[in-house]
């Protein structure tokens, strides 16, 4: 299955396949130039050689490329990886991150790097990933506020991205969601009004934003539904007729048992 770029290694220089640590596996066509090779520069045919020769990937973990660190990480013994949290390469260490054990990966938590932190906040435990919730990285904070438990997104509320302000507003705790009933995101205040009580959707029912009243409306009660009809937007009206249809559809089955 051969494709891609010459077949050269890191530095751009052409293969030495009979030089290679590995020369023995050519002839087992377990490897070949073009096609799979722990020492090419072209990442699919390195992944390629370890998905082959798993057995192969402790031998390459100090290999100089860091794409072939990176590709041996993913498979080589666990045992062998505790050092790669000091890999020059942030995407070595990010493998390492989410290969070891959370008690090992927890080092990397001061990682001046991004993509590592983004590791650390899919791989530690609900409990550890507090600790990324204050994360100068936007995305990183995201990710932890995904898989945090709801009672420390309170932490969150005034964060300064919309989006994991959005996020916070569908995953907290109903009493601790008042300080966002007036955030200055629209988006944000729509993921309030899909959560809020019926009783306390006249909170938003006036909101500037037709998408939060919009929801309102699919939720409302139905005098608040009714008050809607009247909405100046037609999205917003046709969802309050779509929700008093519906109520009234629910008092139909009701009187009906």
């Amino acid at each position: 299955m051969p494709g891609g770029p010459d077949p050269l290694d890191w530095q751009g220089r052409p293969l030495e396949c009979g030089a290679c640590r590995f020369a023995a596996l050519l002839a087992r066509r377990q490897c070949g130039p073009g096609w799979s090779c722990a020492f090419d520069r072209y990442a699919p045919r390195i992944a390629r050689f370890f998905v082959m020769n798993p057995e192969a990937a402790d031998l390459c973990l100090d290999a100089p490329y860091a794409e072939t660190r990176a590709n041996a990480a993913r498979v080589a013994n666990l045992f062998r990886l505790r050092p790669l949290l000091d890999d020059p390469d942030p995407g070595v260490r990010a493998v390492a991150v989410l290969r070891l054990p959370a008690a090992q990966a927890r080092a990397a938590l001061n990682d001046p790097e991004r993509e590592v932190r983004l590791a650390l906040a899919w791989r530690l435990p609900f409990a550890d990933v507090v600790q990324l919730l204050s994360d100068a990285d936007p995305q990183v904070r995201l990710v932890a506020a995904r898989r945090a438990d709801p009672g420390v997104l309170p932490l969150l509320v005034h964060d300064p991205d919309p989006e994991i302000r959005a996020l916070v507003a569908g995953r907290i705790g109903l009493r601790w969601i008042d300080p966002l009933l007036a955030d200055p995101e629209p988006l944000v205040r729509r993921a309030v009004a899909a959560r809020l009580a019926p009783e306390r959707l006249p909170a938003l029912a006036d909101d500037p934003d037709l998408r939060v009243r919009h929801a309102v409306a699919e939720r409302a009660g139905a005098a608040l539904a009714a008050r809607l009809l009247d909405d100046p937007e037609p999205p917003v009206r046709e969802a309050a007729a779509a929700r008093l249809a519906e109520l009234s559809a629910e008092r139909e089955t009701d009187v009906d048992r």
